[in-house]
């Protein structure tokens, strides 16, 4: 397998996101699909800036994407591979 040095920064990346809780509960919100900022923060338990820059971060990683329906801006998982570098994570945790 040849793999390139900058996959192994963007891997690097991705694992840096998924190593703080608060990315992760954003994430777990999104998994049902499409959502604003507000309906995420509640679902995170965190304040709405708080998770406005935690966004911010996971889209330029592209780990999440958004839409913009007039003033309203709605994110999801940016594909069905981070739903499953998710899923994997929370099935290895869960696993005893």
């Amino acid at each position: 397998m040849n793999i390139q040095n900058e996959h192994f920064e963007t891997m690097a990346e991705w694992f840096k996101a998924l190593s703080d809780p608060t990315r992760l509960r954003i994430l777990h919100s999104l998994l049902s699909g499409e959502r604003s900022v507000s309906d995420i923060a509640d679902e995170a338990g965190a304040s709405a800036s708080a998770v406005s820059h935690q966004l911010a971060y996971l889209r330029s990683i592209r780990l999440v994407k958004n839409r913009r329906n007039g003033r309203s801006v709605y994110y999801a998982l940016d594909d069905e591979h981070v739903l499953a570098l998710f899923e994997q994570a929370l099935e290895h945790a869960n696993h005893e």
